[in-house]
């Protein structure tokens, strides 16, 4: 079993570097890709399209966002790790099953031309790339189990050579697609699948020997089906999946957000230009963002050591300062007018604003690491139900948001800005107010049956 490591500033950052860079190159797969995609027949728009099309599929495997964290608390010995595979390889049947509903008519009609008021043209594009995203979501689901035991055993680094093997093939593709006159949402997708299943292969090379490691593995191989078969097994298996469905549910509602705030932006004056400007700053944004959201996997594993230990929040503060350098930069004319202009192919006449945007996203890193931080004690402490209250609070405060904004004729993407910085404000405190809510409730429970 992993030895268990005390917080230091090197130990912490250490394990977190590899996280982060893991993060940059998980997303920073899709603003490459986006130069394959918006120099097809339909330039910039395509992106939106596909970006709709890639939400929900992302949507749909958000309900299995909670399984990473479940099995960093569950799978550290070989039948836990065992019922985690289990649970993962359920999961993944049921929701790609789920995922190809959406793609058959009349759905598919009623959601991308109607819901999303796309053009039959683009609202196909999105059909196509839901239905063939079924492989990339699959490589998704698979690298659950790798992932989780380099993560259990301090080896974030690893994963994160695993990581970069696949934005390397990406890089590649984004380089000589285009070149070749590759270049639609068609080929930007099969770039993106090609990453992954790279990334799967060497992240289960390198968890092999930890898995073959694993603490109480049964004597006799041969009859381990006859062993995990029992009752007790299946057993731990539910009380898995009792612990990710609040977390996988909230992250559902997550994922949620983009669509909401697409629905609301479609509807407002100059619809196109403002989701591409959407899309286009989500691009940086959200690279940045999921690495201060990388601080859930710190968090479970560098617990307070003792009341009151703070020390990973200043931490998680001064890393998302350190973040939001990122998207800062990218409102600078060099790099700015660079990137959205020329690499993205945005028109002349939204590029200032786009630059803006990005630019009143650089604070955002440090409420997602905050929140990053408070997720993963909450996890760890197996209160699943704070997370998942923490992300029905930023929903809800991304819909209101929205729907206040959009009557007043405020500008689409500044109503996107808005609400992409109230939503994790809301959700951060809502974790922090039921965690402490559950502490006194526990703390009221043990003076009560101390007094009997």
């Amino acid at each position: 079993m992993a030895e268990i490591r005390r917080f230091g500033v090197w130990n912490v950052t250490r394990f977190y570097i590899p996280l982060l860079l893991q993060a940059f190159s998980q997303s920073l797969t899709y603003p490459l890709v986006a130069g394959i995609v918006t120099h097809g027949a339909f330039g910039v728009n395509a992106l939106t399209a596909f970006s709709q099309g890639q939400m929900i599929m992302f949507m749909i495997g958000a309900l299995g966002g909670g399984l990473v964290m479940t099995g960093m608390v569950f799978a550290r010995t070989w039948y836990g790790y065992v019922s985690f595979r289990r649970l993962n390889a359920i999961m993944m049947a049921v929701l790609l099953a789920l995922q190809v509903v959406p793609t058959i008519a009349p759905f598919n009609r009623w959601l991308f031309e109607g819901f999303f008021a796309l053009p039959p043209e683009l609202a196909e594009t999105a059909r196509w790339t839901l239905l063939f995203g079924i492989v990339m979501q699959a490589s998704f689901f698979l690298r659950n189990v790798p992932m989780v035991v380099l993560f259990n055993n301090y080896e974030s680094g690893k994963a994160n050579m695993a990581t970069l093997a696949r934005i390397v093939v990406t890089l590649c593709c984004a380089t000589v697609f285009p070149k070749l006159g590759w270049v639609s949402a068609y080929w930007g997708l099969l770039a993106l699948t090609l990453g992954t299943c790279l990334e799967l292969l060497v992240t289960w090379l390198y968890a092999r020997p930890y898995v073959a490691a694993l603490p109480n593995q049964p004597v006799d191989p041969s009859n381990f089906k006859h062993q995990t078969s029992n009752i007790k097994h299946l057993s731990l298996t539910w009380e898995q999946f009792r612990f990710t469905l609040p977390l996988s549910l909230g992250g559902f509602l997550l994922m949620l957000s983009p669509l909401i705030i697409a629905a609301f932006v479609g509807r407002t004056e100059n619809a196109a230009d403002m989701l591409a400007i959407h899309y286009v700053t989500l691009g940086v944004a959200n690279p940045v963002s999921y690495a201060a959201l990388k601080l859930q996997a710190v968090s479970i594993q560098f617990q307070p050591e003792y009341e009151g230990d703070k020390r990973l929040l200043v931490y998680s503060v001064f890393a998302g300062l350190c973040l939001g350098v990122i998207p800062f930069a990218f409102s600078l004319p060099v790099i700015g007018n660079w990137y959205f202009g020329h690499y993205q192919n945005v028109p002349a006449r939204i590029l200032d604003t786009a630059r803006l945007a990005i630019g009143i996203y650089s604070l955002i890193t440090v409420i997602h690491a905050i929140r990053g931080r408070i997720e993963g004690i909450a996890a760890a402490r197996k209160r699943p139900n704070a997370v998942m209250a923490g992300q029905i609070f930023y929903t809800v405060g991304l819909f209101m948001t929205c729907a206040i904004l959009l009557p007043l004729g405020c500008a689409g993407w500044s109503i996107a800005v808005s609400a992409v910085y109230v939503a994790p404000v809301v959700a951060t405190i809502a974790i922090y107010t039921t965690l402490h809510f559950a502490q006194r409730s526990c703390s009221r429970s043990l003076n009560t049956a101390s007094r009997h």
